[in-house]
């Protein structure tokens, strides 16, 4: 060996050392340096190193731990960059290339073989060879189909599906070397191939080595034992961060194995294309599968917030309709007229509204019927049963104007009304506690001890939205009640019925203005039932998005849980994503696998969430509760499962996309 002055580097031009010809150098390195910062401390790893590679040769970089050559391999590797000096790679300078550039060259100009194999430990011998290929675009099947190729070719064809834990040192390795040539593998970057092999395996390993430069693969060998060093045509000692000696370059340059587009180390990695995303996919589910009890975990969480999402909203959205649906059924082109002042709040007490402003409103235009009520509680009594309840004194349009219709028998007529007539009809739960079991018509009940006849039944109303029984009351005439319930001569309200519900604020007006010249004062109040609508709607809405938003929060929370999960994930993973930085991912290849899992547990879990959502809204339905089914909540639902695997799955990803290859192969 050629003794090399630690002061002067060694000449890449020395006319002893170079090969004949004009070949250029493959890799050429001059005046490199690598610093480490560990806290104030500055280690530098190597000092100033000159050397050129030249294609189809076999070199040993040999030295005592410590002594750069294991960084130099990086540096020469792409995992990491120099601090400072030139590296040109076929003929340009790569060194102040971005990460997508040099992963490029990961991909297509390298193959490493690790000491300690660096092979997945939940992938099979196939799919950790299929790796480098995969990010190079190689479609499935051809790449599967190479994989098994050159692992047979390597003597495992019997070991396609084993995973390493099935495998001997050896045949680890030889998966590692099957990888390494997965894409042509023009340079071979061997750290340490047998240290961790026994010498038989070992012996194996270099003789494939041997084998591949023969074929014309440029194999660079770390090593720190010298009998594996003597295997090379080129020693290449290193100590203290510098080269200490050189045999020389090989005089002959074999086979073809080792050319190299002159414009690679330049060539743009190009766009995310469809199989990068497909494979990120797969890859994300397969982790998904090993860490099965996580990924259940971590479902939960989101299966819990959009299962809330469905069911709060379908059961508010029920609830809602249920409302509106029992105001509508009083009728949305009615008007409610009340007494006492605009500003006042209602009292029954209060005297200002008579039978005969009724009729008065009754001969206005739009008016179809106005219908003066008195209501006053009474007891009900029949066969020794006592039953309270309430009266609703009114007249023969009642049924019309509330479209409430009489299930059996008949409703007082206006003949009725004018000859103060004895009648009565009884909501069903009146009929219900006081003739059960018996057809009340015709029968003869006692309200406040005064003898009514029963001329027929109404049909079920239903509770009020504010929650009253509707059905708990009776029906007089107005006159009748007058005379014999109440003794007064006012009422309590004037239900009017319009024609036309878009002339209804006309009408209204109009009504004010009659109302207002009949008592020489605005002592009433108009309410129209379309603007109750509107404002039971509006709180209705308003009680919906509560619902909606503590359900958001559940979701919130899974998606934070997602996040912690994908964060674990990522620092459990490290030597993982180190590996496949290695073999040629990009950044973005990283950013789309763990953003992919997010994604695919989140959207797992939206799935399983709008399921269960609708099963609990159903469950409501059953017994009893107003349920509305719409598509828009579970659209909603499942999107926002989709978008919090996208943001809380991002960050994660990014901090996987970011980490430096060799720190991350350096992980436990």
């Amino acid at each position: 060996m050629n003794e090399i002055s630690l002061r002067e580097p060694l000449s890449l031009r020395d006319p002893e050392s170079a090969p004949p010809g004009d070949v250029e150098p493959i890799i050429e390195l001059t005046g490199v340096t690598k610093v480490f910062n560990r806290g104030t401390v500055a280690v530098e790893a190597l000092r100033g190193v000159s050397l050129a590679i030249y294609p189809g040769e076999r070199v040993a970089i040999m030295g005592a731990s410590g002594s750069g050559k294991s960084t130099l391999m990086n540096l020469i590797g792409c995992l990491d960059r120099p601090s400072g000096g030139s590296y040109r790679f076929a003929g340009q300078e790569v060194a102040a290339l971005d990460s997508d550039r040099q992963a490029l060259l990961r991909r297509e100009a390298f193959g490493f073989i690790f000491q300690q194999y660096n092979l997945l430990a939940t992938a099979t011998a196939t799919e950790n060879v299929e790796i480098p290929a995969a990010y190079a675009g190689l479609r499935r099947i051809e790449r599967k189909a190479r994989a098994e190729r050159i692992l047979s070719s390597l003597g495992l064809g019997d070991r396609l599906d084993h995973r390493p834990s099935q495998l001997s040192g050896g045949q680890q390795q030889r998966v590692s070397i099957a990888r390494a040539l997965v894409n042509g593998g023009p340079v071979i970057l061997a750290d340490e191939p047998t240290g961790a092999l026994d010498s038989k395996s070992g012996e194996e390993v270099l003789r494939l080595l041997e084998s591949l430069n023969e074929q014309g693969h440029t194999v660079i060998l770390i090593t720190h034992d010298a009998d594996v060093a003597r295997r090379a045509n080129r020693i290449i000692e290193m100590k203290d961060g510098l080269v200490v000696s050189d045999t020389g370059p090989a005089r002959t340059v074999r086979g073809d194995a080792g050319k190299l587009p002159r414009d690679l180390a330049s060539r743009r990695p190009g766009f995310v294309r469809g199989p990068d995303i497909a494979e990120a996919g797969r890859t994300a589910l397969r982790a998904l599968r090993v860490n099965i009890f996580r990924t259940i975990l971590t479902l939960l969480g989101i299966i819990i917030g959009v299962a809330s999402v469905v069911a709060m909203l379908a059961i508010g959205a029920g609830a809602k309709q249920q409302v509106l649906d029992r105001i509508s059924a009083m009728g949305t082109n009615l008007l409610l007229i009340r007494p006492g002042a605009p500003n006042m709040r209602f009292i029954g007490t209060i005297a200002t509204l008579v039978a005969a402003d009724a009729d008065a409103i009754a001969a206005l235009p739009n008016v179809a019927e106005a219908v003066p009520e008195h209501a006053t509680t009474v007891t009900v009594r029949f066969g020794g049963r006592d039953y309270v309840s309430s009266a609703n004194s009114t007249t023969g349009g009642f049924p019309q104007v509330r479209d409430w219709p009489v299930a059996s028998g008949s409703f007082f007529s206006e003949t009725d009304v004018r000859s103060y007539a004895p009648v009565v009809a009884l909501g069903q739960t009146v009929a219900n506690n006081v003739m059960p079991g018996i057809d009340p018509i015709g029968k003869y009940v006692l309200l406040n001890n005064v003898p009514f006849q029963v001329i027929g039944t109404m049909a079920a109303k239903g509770a009020t939205p504010w929650g009253a029984d509707q059905d708990d009351i009776v029906f007089t005439p107005l006159t009748t009640g007058r005379l014999r319930l109440f003794g007064q001569n006012h009422v309590r309200t004037i239900t009017v019925q319009v024609e036309d519900v878009t002339r209804i604020a006309a009408t209204q007006e109009a009504i004010r203005r009659l109302l207002i010249e009949r008592h020489r004062a605005e002592d009433f109040q108009i309410r129209n039932m379309a603007s109750i609508l509107e404002t039971a709607a509006e709180t209705q809405n308003t009680l919906t998005i509560l619902l909606g938003s503590i359900a958001a929060i559940a979701l919130l929370v899974g998606g934070i849980g997602v996040m912690n999960i994908m964060l674990v994930s990522v620092t459990e993973r490290t030597r993982e994503i180190g590996i496949r930085m290695a073999t040629g991912a990009r950044k973005i290849n990283i950013l789309l696998q763990f953003n992919a899992e997010a994604l695919a547990v989140c959207a797992l879990g939206g799935l399983l969430g709008v399921g269960l959502g609708l099963g609990t809204a159903r469950a409501f339905e059953y017994f009893g509760r107003a349920i509305v089914y719409e598509v828009w909540p579970v659209v909603l639902a499942f999107a926002c499962a989709f978008l919090t695997g996208l943001i809380f799955g991002y960050l994660p990803a990014r901090k996987a996309a970011n980490l430096d290859p060799v720190v991350a192969l350096g992980a436990e």
